[in-house]
């Protein structure tokens, strides 16, 4: 309270302006204590909401995070782009509910700003996810968990206001054709996913078949109580902590909850792919993969360290020393995993000179087929543990990364001692484990190999 009456009295700012500083300031702050040592309570509501709560005293605030399984794998084919424009729309106006005034666009976010809070909403592959920060103060926290819980429960999609922004949506997608890194990961996404949800785009006609009635069908199909994961984080006990939550999820309370559809899982790969694509620019863009592993797989964290090794850690990855170190050959080179609930793609991704790009696409071939083969070094896996382990403070050094990291766990049913058990599941893992790992995720004579300008044969 004191700052934030400090920096109203010295800076002249109104009320408003002043709370909203110190809570975008806040996403940043640093939590005192960065070990993974406090403690996180896990519960179930009648709703069938599980809650996952981490009480920290260090700042005056409050963040949550509800997701729900609305993500774009939950796109009709026809509809591709459906769980963006839900998120995007979130915010654009609200119904009148449960007593309270319709409010439009400009009037919400007077409304938040008058609070000085922020409400969120953002769509994945795998979910949608609604985030609120706010300061505890009882004036404060009140009308906010009020107006984000008439947001979750009433949202208008005005048919007029969608239209507007879908021209933002097919304008934005238009300019992106024109960038090589756009048409680079469409064909790579196409080539490693084939007819897998997580290969879908979004485009200009998938966007002109959605309207208001489509939006409003899939908040009432996929943006339910019964199966949302809740994550706190902050100043709050856990009495209190149920019943924002009780408040936040009640204009759901009334939506059917039968099981959601499966989703196929990604296709193993039967061959391999080579996609070249002419375009006139500096730089070619060489994209290199496959499908990988859900996040759910055992070797979560083996997969983890043998791409720190592999790709992952910057200079000191094989392919930075391989492609930039020793054959200048490239700025940066990088590898990673994207697991969600399905197998995220492997890639490789990086940039040269189109007449290098054919000489860089065989070198790191040949480093991918070495790696599974061979599997990391003694000391190279005890440098990528130390690293990982020394950086593993950071993770949690500030409540918004908390947050992150247990609405991860929540999302994946990870224990909940997950945390504090990283690093010992880190330290004990031996070069054999990391080496089967890879070997069983990675095909090298299957991977799918996108270059866009590079030189044509």
């Amino acid at each position: 309270m004191k700052t934030r009456m400090t920096l109203n009295h010295r800076l002249g700012w109104p009320r408003r302006w002043a709370q909203a500083v110190l809570v975008a300031l806040g996403w940043g702050l640093t939590v005192a204590s960065a070990q993974a040592s406090l403690p996180i309570e896990h519960w179930t509501q009648p709703s069938g909401a599980r809650i996952y709560m981490v009480h920290s005293a260090n700042l005056p605030m409050l963040d949550v995070q509800i997701d729900v399984d609305a993500g774009s794998r939950r796109d009709p084919r026809d509809r591709a782009g459906l769980a963006q424009a839900v998120a995007q729309m979130y915010d654009k106006g609200v119904r009148a509910h449960a007593g309270r005034p319709a409010l439009d666009e400009n009037q919400l976010v007077e409304s938040w700003a008058d609070l000085g809070a922020q409400f969120r909403v953002q769509a994945t592959a795998d979910r949608l996810s609604f985030q609120l920060r706010t300061l505890i103060r009882p004036d404060l926290l009140d009308p906010a968990v009020t107006l984000m819980a008439h947001q979750l429960a009433a949202p208008a999609f005005p048919q007029a206001v969608w239209a507007r922004e879908r021209e933002r949506l097919v304008a934005a997608w238009r300019q992106a054709q024109t960038q090589p890194g756009t048409v680079a990961a469409r064909r790579f996404a196409e080539a490693v996913y084939g007819d897998h949800p997580y290969g879908q785009e979004a485009r200009p006609e998938t966007w002109a078949a959605i309207d208001s009635a489509d939006l409003e069908g899939f908040v009432r199909r996929h943006v339910r109580a019964c199966d949302a994961r809740v994550t706190l984080v902050g100043d709050v006990q856990r009495a209190q902590a149920d019943a924002i939550v009780s408040r936040l999820l009640a204009g759901w309370a009334d939506r059917p909850c039968t099981p959601l559809p499966p989703v196929a899982e990604v296709a193993p790969l039967a061959r391999a792919q080579l996609v070249q694509v002419p375009f006139e620019a500096a730089q070619a863009q060489i994209l290199i993969g496959q499908p990988g592993f859900p996040r759910s797989d055992p070797d979560f964290l083996a997969l983890t360290v043998g791409n720190h090794i592999l790709g992952g850690s910057g200079f000191t990855s094989r392919l930075m020393q391989e492609i930039r170190e020793r054959r200048g050959l490239t700025y940066g080179i990088y590898s990673y995993f994207s697991p969600g609930r399905h197998a995220g793609a492997f890639t490789v991704s990086m940039q040269t000179r189109p007449d290098q790009a054919e000489e860089a696409v065989r070198l790191i071939h040949e480093e991918i087929r070495r790696f599974v083969a061979e599997g990391p070094t003694p000391q190279e896996l005890a440098e990528a543990q130390q690293a990982l382990i020394n950086g593993f403070a950071l993770r949690l050094d500030s409540n918004r990364k908390w947050l992150d990291n247990v609405a991860a766990m929540a999302w994946n049913d990870l224990p909940l001692d997950y945390l504090d058990t990283w690093t010992a599941q880190i330290a004990a893992l031996t070069p054999a484990q990391v080496r089967a790992a890879m070997q069983r995720v990675l095909q090298p004579d299957r991977l799918v190999t996108v270059v866009v300008g590079g030189r044509q044969p």
